[in-house]
């Protein structure tokens, strides 16, 4: 069996989603796809389970809230890393959700470190993700409001941080 090449799973994915692809590209010799959002996972699906593709592994999910740069069609994006670890070629697949709609599919039933990632995803932005078994927050407290790396959380949070003396946790006298 042939191992994949970026241009090979591209030439894949252009028969199979043509349709739903919105932009490739190749950056530093990894395959850039952006696909619309209600097709990303039927379309991992397909590279997880084909194999003439074979990304088995899950490298990362993260979150990006475009507010106020526009750099993509909706606030917010999903952004999936997979990697194929027979040639370790790897494929970055990034998708877009509006603010109105904040909610893609898991992929924990295809790869079981969505887990964390897809809570990390929806503790810090907000972003849902539907079918997910145990979605809830797993950085910040379960009663806090807000989510932080949105762009327009305040810089200096919203009081918590006056309500802690600057040397609660640390003195450097008592070293």
């Amino acid at each position: 069996m042939q191992e994949p090449t970026n241009d090979m799973v591209l030439n894949l994915l252009q028969e199979t989603f043509n349709d739903r692809i919105l932009k490739t590209e190749v950056v530093r010799n990894q395959l850039q796809i952006e696909v619309i959002g209600t097709h990303v996972y039927e379309l991992i699906k397909f590279l997880k389970d084909d194999e003439r593709c074979d990304f088995s592994y899950l490298v990362d999910i993260g979150g990006v809230d475009f507010l106020k740069n526009g750099d993509g069609p909706e606030r917010f994006g999903v952004i999936y890393i997979l990697q194929n670890m027979n040639n370790y070629l790897r494929i970055i697949i990034r998708t877009y959700i509006s603010e109105e709609d904040l909610e893609i599919d898991s992929l924990t039933p295809l790869y079981l470190a969505a887990n964390w990632a897809e809570r990390e995803v929806y503790d810090m932005f907000g972003i849902s993700f539907k079918g997910h078994p145990d979605l809830r927050r797993i950085l910040m407290p379960d009663d806090y409001e807000g989510h932080p790396l949105r762009k327009d959380y305040p810089l200096q949070g919203r009081g918590e941080r006056e309500n802690f003396s600057r040397y609660e946790y640390y003195e450097p006298s008592k070293v």
